[in-house]
């Protein structure tokens, strides 16, 4: 059973962690805050081939379709192909409303660079994107927990615009994420 990726033949480059940091970093300090949009922007754009790329890795490795396989297992692959791409390894939990994906050693966060607020925003746009395409409606993603603010993992809230601008909304007014989640909009 193939347990590698083809990086050019998915339409990926192959990029250190190093690098990727250094670039996040370099827009914080040349853009502010926009940094983040643009970030989110290039994620989302690449989303839709990180996607294709798993339908491809899930039939080499036997498995069916991501639109045919149980939500529990989808979960368990996509974490397994995200490791095997060198992202880090997550786990996916239904929530009220929204889907939580959770990881330990995700690489975009960077516990040695504290930050104030969630830095993922690279991959949340390529989840955005991937899960989006899963569910075939648009969806967004808000990080909630990050490594580099010191949280033992990044979490990542997904689920529809909606949702996510009440959750968003909801934090701006102290409510806690869960709290948040469990409300009605």
């Amino acid at each position: 059973m193939p347990h590698s990726i083809d990086l050019p033949a998915n339409g990926f480059i192959a990029l250190t962690r190093d690098g990727m940091l250094a670039l996040r970093s370099a827009l914080f300090r040349d853009m502010g805050a926009n940094a983040a949009a643009a970030l989110q922007e290039a994620g989302f754009a690449g989303g839709g081939a990180v996607f294709d790329a798993f339908a491809r890795w899930l039939a080499a490795h036997g498995s069916p379709s991501p639109d045919a396989m149980p939500a529990a297992e989808f979960g368990a692959r996509a974490g397994e192909f995200f490791r095997d791409l060198g992202w880090g390894q997550f786990d996916v939990t239904p929530l009220d409303g929204a889907a939580a994906v959770d990881t330990s050693d995700w690489a975009e966060a960077d516990p040695e660079h504290p930050l104030e607020f969630p830095g993922c925003y690279f991959t949340a746009g390529t989840f955005a994107e991937f899960f989006g395409r899963l569910a075939g409606q648009p969806l967004a993603v808000m990080e909630v927990e990050c490594r580099s603010m010191g949280a033992e993992r990044c979490r990542f809230l997904v689920g529809t615009a909606e949702t996510m601008q009440h959750v968003y909304e909801e934090m701006g007014r102290g409510v806690s994420y869960e709290d948040a989640l469990q409300a009605p909009a």
